[in-house]
């Protein structure tokens, strides 16, 4: 009797664990599924790379971030993987009003997660250099799906500070 209460109380536990799975990390859910760019984990992620490279953390700036969205839309709208689809960055930062003192951009595409744009960003030389800037203090970052393109997905990382130097 105790055997069978035993191994009814395993399938009764057994049968719980698998309705519910673990909830995977935004970092890893594809844009081209209809995901939403977490850009708190975006900081995270790139302040943790910073601090492992000996360099200060980064956060969420919404003024960047409307910079780093145009810049991805109109990339997505024109189907051009282009830093200057909607002119130079200091153009653009100077015509939001924003006053960056230092501002770096890493633009890309095709990457479907967070986490294949930042490793991608991280293995690239120059892009890696933007990530690992000096005196940069804030963030804004944006991914657009266009699913009638060749890429998909197109990334828009700015990062900057206006701080006097």
């Amino acid at each position: 009797m105790r055997a069978i209460l035993a191994i009814a109380a395993l399938l009764a536990l057994s049968g719980c664990m698998s309705d519910s799975q673990p909830e995977q990390p935004t970092m890893y859910l594809s844009m081209a599924n209809g995901a939403k760019l977490d850009p708190q984990a975006a900081a995270s992620m790139i302040s943790l790379y910073r601090q492992n490279n000996g360099l200060g953390q980064v956060v969420v700036d919404p003024e960047l971030m409307k910079v780093a969205e145009a810049q991805s839309t109109a990339m997505a709208a024109r189907n051009k993987l282009d830093h200057d689809v909607k002119g130079p960055l200091a153009k653009r930062l100077n015509s939001s009003g924003y006053p960056a003192t230092v501002a770096v951009e890493n633009v890309s595409a095709g990457y479907h997660t967070l986490a294949e744009a930042f490793s991608g960003w991280r293995d690239s030389p120059p892009h890696r250099a933007n990530m690992l800037a000096n005196n940069v203090t804030k963030l804004g970052i944006a991914a657009s799906y266009a699913p009638n393109t060749k890429y998909k997905v197109f990334w828009t990382l700015i990062l900057a500070s206006t701080d006097a130097k």
